[in-house]
C-alpha cells in the first residue's frame, strides 16, 4: 500500500491520480515480486459493504492498493479535509494498462462475464492493442471442476495482468481464496462491467455524463443487469447511506 492514503469509513484509499496509478502499477509489473499485487477498485457501495462484511474488510486491508472508483469517494475525502485529486475507475485503469501493455508487450488473462462478451471483448482488445499478449480468457460461469482447470491454466501461462470481471465484491473474494495458487501472476484486479463496454454490449457513457461525474446514472438507466445480479436500483439504495455516514453524520 502506498503511504499517501486517506481513510473513508476505514478503507485506505490511494491519493494517486490515474496517471500516477498507471505508472505505479507498471513499476510493480516490471519488478521481481514474491507474490501477486492485488489492486481493488472500490466505490461507495463496496466501501459501505465493508462495514458489515468482515471478510471483505479483511480483504480490503490486505490489498496492495485501493483506488477511488466513484465520485462519492472523492467528495467524502474533500469533506474530511484530506482531498483525493480524482477518481481512478477500473475501466479507465484497464484502458491505460492495455496501452502500456501494448508498448511493453505485457500478457493479459481475462476471467469473467459471459462467453460471448468475453470473446468479443478480447477480440477487440487484440485488434486495438496488437502487441498485448492474450495469455488466456474464460467466462465467469464455471463449476468447481472447471475452476480447477482455470487456475491450472493461469498458473501455466503466468500472465503479467489478470483481469477479473465477475462483479464486486465476488471477484476480490474469489481471488482471496486462490491468492496463493496465483502467486505467479504479477497484477490482479477486478473491473466490474468494463468488458461489457469494451465488447460493445454496453455503450460507454457520453462525454458530457463523464464530465458531470454521472457515469453511475448512465449505467443505472441504460446498462443491462447480468443474470443473478441485484437490480442496479436496489444497489444504488446504498448511496444515501454512504452520504449519511461520510458527509452528514459527525
Amino acid at each position: 500500500m502506498t503511504e499517501d492514503t486517506v481513510s473513508i469509513l476505514g478503507v485506505p484509499f490511494s491519493k494517486l491520480t490515474l496517471e500516477e496509478t498507471t505508472l505505479y502499477l507498471a513499476e510493480q509489473i516490471r519488478k521481481e515480486r514474491s507474490g501477486l499485487f492485488h489492486l481493488i477498485t472500490a466505490n461507495p457501495e463496496i466501501t459501505l459493504a465493508s462495514q458489515t462484511d468482515e471478510l471483505l474488510r479483511e480483504i480490503i486491508h490486505s490489498a496492495d492498493l485501493v483506488v477511488p472508483d466513484g465520485i462519492g469517494i472523492v467528495l467524502a475525502a474533500k469533506r474530511q479535509g484530506d482531498p483525493i485529486p480524482e477518481r481512478v475507475t477500473g475501466y479507465d485503469l484497464l484502458l491505460r494498462l492495455l496501452e502500456k501493455g501494448n508498448e511493453q508487450g505485457w500478457s493479459f488473462d481475462f476471467l469473467g462475464t459471459d462467453e460471448q462478451t468475453s470473446m468479443q471483448a478480447v477480440e477487440k482488445i487484440s485488434y486495438k492493442y496488437p502487441q498485448v499478449k492474450i495469455a488466456g480468457r474464460h467466462h465467469g460461469f464455471f463449476d468447481a471442476e472447471e475452476e480447477l482447470q482455470i487456475i491450472t491454466e493461469i498458473q501455466r501461462c503466468g500472465p503479467d495482468v489478470l483481469i477479473l470481471a465477475m462483479g464486486a465484491p465476488y471477484s476480490d473474494k474469489w481471488l482471496n481464496r486462490h491468492k496463493a495458487e496465483l502467486a505467479g501472476v504479477k497484477l490482479v484486479f477486478g473491473v466490474g462491467g468494463s468488458l461489457d463496454v469494451i465488447s460493445g454490449k454496453v455503450k460507454p457513457a457520453p462525454a458530457v455524463w463523464k464530465k458531470l461525474n454521472l457515469e453511475w446514472a448512465h449505467r443505472l438507466l441504460f446498462a443491462p443487469v447480468a443474470k443473478g445480479q441485484k437490480s442496479r436500483w436496489r444497489r444504488q439504495a446504498a448511496l444515501p447511506k454512504f452520504v449519511y455516514r461520510t458527509m452528514i453524520r459527525r
